[in-house]
């Protein structure tokens, strides 16, 4: 099964919205392998955004990573990834379709809720950064025959 991460950032932590994006995964069929609340620290921050190291934005990503509380989960199923990215919407949630979370819940680029991996490679990654491999959980819910032939 395709592992994909998912992190709430601070303003959807703030927003009390980490209960409605699990929901959201829940109710798709994906399965929640990994999860935990925490202080993002900058030496982490600055690994996980280190594709944006030489864009001007850059450093306000990090200390906004770092401002409050995340929430960094890792979900499991066929076509997870792809799937996430839908879920999520578009990066910026005025142009973001209603009935994604950015969508319905996102106001501006710069707090726009949702972090999801956008490849299978990005998530081995992002994974890696963000979790040890005793952190995640493999597990076979009850309803995997309702979901998948």
């Amino acid at each position: 099964m395709e592992r994909t991460f998912v992190m709430v950032k601070p303003d959807g932590v703030q927003r009390n919205l980490v209960g409605e994006v699990i929901r959201r995964f829940e109710a798709k069929g994906f399965t929640l392998v990994g999860l935990k609340m925490m202080k993002v620290s900058r030496e982490l921050a600055e690994q996980h955004y280190d594709v944006h190291r030489e864009r001007p934005f850059f450093g306000s990503l990090v200390e906004f990573i770092c401002s409050a509380p995340v929430v960094a989960m890792v979900w499991e199923g066929d076509g997870v990834v792809a799937s996430a990215r839908k879920l999520i919407g578009a990066t910026n949630p005025l142009t973001s379709e209603p009935g994604t979370i950015r969508g319905d819940f996102g106001v501006s680029i710069g707090r726009n809720l949702i972090h999801g991996s956008d490849a299978i490679e990005t998530a081995q990654r992002e994974i890696s950064l963000w979790f040890a491999p005793e952190e995640l959980v493999s597990w076979e819910p009850a309803n995997k025959s309702w979901l998948y032939e």
